[in-house]
This record gives structure tokens, C-alpha cells and sequence, in this order.
């Protein structure tokens, strides 16, 4: 019986490790659809479709079975579908100007940052490996940004804003949780992201901002190809989703944790293959760094 248990334990841990290879990919492959959909659209706009999908589809589900929750944290839900919007708006806008893979690498800073803010807000503790973890994640994203350019350029910022974002907002998450159906603090940011852009296409026009750009958009009416680039970024990011949630639940989290940032890999040679340059010796190092670290800080935790 032991052995057959000890079995039984490998295949699903091999079957989380094969989810979350394939969520990796198919959100590696999302994100060159957002790169091409971006040659004919804002990445505002990109958001905004992006989401409606998603409204949707969740909205549908609602229908069919009413949420039934206590509530009673409408600011905070609001905080997470802002920030979750914020940092989805500032990842695509990197995807459109700069290397796949280094926008991927910024947005997979989120866990250090979750780790802080965790530590800070939630008051859970952190091991001094976590603490270790968190500043060798400091010094990749360091080099990421080019060690030898001085100060950091706008897509730097916008990719650190990308992992901070995401970070307050799964932080706020485990907070919501205890509140809220798991249909509404999706809602919540799927909601904003669909309601926030259609609110600023329509200021976008008195705007003229070249370091707010990244806010603003004109919405054009997709047509031909982009359609379909739309339709592909909706179905491999649900796909990602759904084979992500299948792998946390087959096998550890760390384990899984770890396998998940094989996103990056993916990114770079896709990346390439549409034409962006091979990172920087620099880059790699910091690249590294930075999913050691996010090993590191998963496994402390």
C-alpha cells in the first residue's frame, strides 16, 4: 500500500508539473498575441478587450448561480480591481515596447513584493531565508534595469509598478477572501478593467502626455487579423488560468511555484522568434537572481 501510495503521489505531481509547463507556454504565447494586437491598438485598448471577455463570461455564471457573500470591504474591493487593473495596463503597455521576456521577467517580481507586503499588512512572518530571498530579487531586478545605464527609464518603472500592482493586489486577495465570493474579487478586477479604459478613451482626446501615454489610448474598431489576436489573447490567458489552478491543486505549491517562472524562458525565445534582441549578459544575470529568489521565498514561506 505504500508503494502504491508513494505512486500515486508521483504521477500527480508529475501531472501539476505538466499544468503548469503548459500555463507557462500558453501565457507566454498570450502575451505575443498582446505584442501583435499592440502594432494596431493602444495597450489600453488591449486591456479593455482583454477583459470584457472575461465580464462576461464570469457575469454569465453569476446569472446562472447568485454570489452569496457577507461583503463589507467595498473599498478594498475596489483597491484590488484598481491595482489588478494598474499593473495589467502596465505589463501590456511593456510587452508593446520592449523584449517579451523582460516584460515577463518585471511582472514575475510580484512574489518578492507579495512577501513584503504580507509581512507589512498581514503581519505574517518572514524567515531570514525569506529575507535573503527578497534581497537577491533586489539585486536581479537591479541588473535587469541595466547596471551601467543611469536611472531608470519609464519601461523600468512601469515593469516594477507591473510586479508592485500585482502584489498589493493578490495581497489584498487574502484578505477579500474571507469576505467575498472568489466570482467577485474576479468581477471586481475584470470590472475595472473594462470600465477604467472606456472612461479614459474618452479624455484620452484632451490629453497630450508623452510620460502618461501608457494611461491613455484612442479606441479603433479591430479589424481583420487584430480580431483574431484578441480572440487568441482571451483564450490562452483563460487557458492559462484554468491549467494553473489544476496544477496548484495535483501538486505543492512550491514545486509548482518554481516550475512557473519556466514563463520567462518561454517569453524570450518567443520573443525572438518576433524579432526582439537576445537579452544582455547583465539581463540574464538578473534574471536568475530574480527566479532564484522567487524560489527562495516560496519555500520559506
Amino acid at each position: 500500500m505504500g508503494i502504491i501510495a508513494f505512486m500515486k503521489q508521483k504521477i500527480d505531481s508529475n501531472k501539476g508539473v505538466q499544468y503548469m509547463l503548459i500555463a507557462s507556454f500558453s501565457f507566454a504565447i498570450m502575451g505575443a498575441f498582446a505584442k501583435l494586437a499592440s502594432e494596431s491598438m493602444s495597450s489600453l485598448e488591449v486591456v479593455f478587450f482583454r477583459n470584457i471577455a472575461g465580464v462576461i463570461i464570469i457575469g454569465l455564471t453569476v446569472l446562472n448561480k447568485p454570489i452569496t457573500h457577507k461583503g463589507g470591504k467595498p473599498f478594498l474591493l475596489f483597491f484590488r480591481g484598481f491595482m489588478g487593473f494598474l499593473a495589467l495596463l502596465a505589463f501590456f503597455y511593456n510587452i508593446a515596447h520592449i523584449p517579451l521576456g523582460d516584460a515577463m521577467t518585471y511582472s514575475k517580481t510580484s512574489p518578492i513584493f507579495t512577501a513584503i507586503f504580507a509581512f507589512l499588512f498581514l503581519n505574517e512572518k518572514l524567515s531570514m531565508k525569506g529575507w535573503i530571498a527578497i534581497f537577491i530579487g533586489f539585486i536581479g531586478i537591479i541588473f535587469i534595469t541595466e547596471p551601467n545605464s543611469i536611472g531608470l527609464s519609464k519601461y523600468d518603472v512601469l515593469g516594477l509598478f507591473s510586479g508592485i500592482g500585482a502584489a498589493l493586489a493578490y495581497t489584498s486577495i487574502r484578505e477579500l477572501k474571507l469576505y467575498y465570493d472568489t466570482r467577485a474579487i474576479v468581477l471586481s478586477f475584470m470590472l475595472m478593467g473594462t470600465i477604467a479604459p472606456a472612461i479614459l478613451f474618452f479624455v484620452s482626446s484632451s490629453i497630450s502626455s508623452t510620460e502618461l501615454d501608457f494611461l491613455f489610448g484612442k479606441f479603433i474598431i479591430p479589424e481583420g487579423k487584430v480580431w483574431f489576436y484578441l480572440i487568441a489573447i482571451g483564450l490562452f490567458a483563460t487557458l492559462s488560468q484554468v491549467l494553473m489552478t489544476k496544477a496548484y491543486a495535483e501538486t505543492k505549491a512550491g514545486v509548482v511555484g518554481a516550475i512557473s517562472y519556466t514563463n520567462i524562458l518561454f517569453s524570450i525565445i518567443i520573443g525572438v522568434m518576433l524579432g526582439d534582441a537576445l537579452p544582455s549578459i547583465w539581463k540574464v544575470f538578473g534574471i536568475v537572481l530574480i527566479i532564484f529568489s522567487g524560489i527562495m521565498v516560496a519555500r520559506a514561506k
